[in-house]
């Protein structure tokens, strides 16, 4: 993957985002995005040698548009500062996110703030087994990598049905229950990017069965 080539891009279609310009250098625009695809194509067949749960995503069906949706937001640039992805896509659950931005890089997965009645499976979850969750987002080696979860609007109060004494009140109270980890996009260019992107899908990978556990069993 020429990651050079994919970022040189990127700058100058942010210092340039118009229709105008992206039909100017639609060819360029190609030549990244066929590379990219190739590279997801690659991390699939890796992902996939180390979980026998994956479900093959090739790149065409995990890359994401590079148009941002002026529907719903109407202030945002016609395109995005960045390449995106999701892998291990299997239907109605959360994947595994990476995105190749002009600063930043972000790997993440788990569900931002999905419908209600995924929400309602995911904390009827935690309300059955919540100290396994616990558990995992606990583990020094999983801090490490993300911190903790990732913050976003929570309840004020408990959500309907459980108790504001609930042992695990703090989880329920969250609409979002993800994680990422970002990184500076000159880490690309290293060596070790490869075997980075491994680790921290490792890392998350039993915080996304517990999640997707939740939200596919009946």
């Amino acid at each position: 993957m020429d990651f050079k080539n994919l970022i040189e891009f990127l700058k100058a279609l942010n210092s340039n985002n118009s229709k105008e310009w992206m039909d100017a250098n639609r060819k360029w625009y190609k030549e990244v995005r066929t590379d990219f695809v190739k590279w997801l194509d690659h991390m699939n067949d890796v992902m996939a040698a180390l979980d026998n749960e994956y479900y093959d995503t090739p790149g065409k069906k995990g890359i994401n548009r590079i148009n941002n949706n002026l529907m719903f937001h109407p202030n945002k640039p016609v395109y995005k500062d960045h390449f995106g992805a999701g892998l291990d896509k299997r239907p109605s659950t959360g994947d595994f996110y990476i995105e190749i931005g002009v600063e930043r890089c972000i790997m993440a997965g788990g569900f931002w703030r999905p419908d209600s009645p995924t929400l309602k499976s995911i904390r009827d979850a935690i309300d059955y087994d919540g100290d396994v969750f616990q558990e995992i987002i606990d583990k020094k080696s999983f801090k490490k990598v993300f911190g903790g979860l990732y913050e976003d609007a929570k309840l004020i109060k408990a959500p309907k049905g459980f108790s504001n004494s609930h042992e695990h009140i703090e989880l329920l109270r969250n609409k979002t229950l993800a994680v990422a980890h970002e990184f500076p996009t000159n880490e690309v260019f290293r060596n070790n990017f490869e075997e980075k992107i491994i680790n921290v899908y490792k890392e998350m990978l039993p915080f996304r069965r517990y999640l997707n556990k939740a939200v596919t069993v009946a």
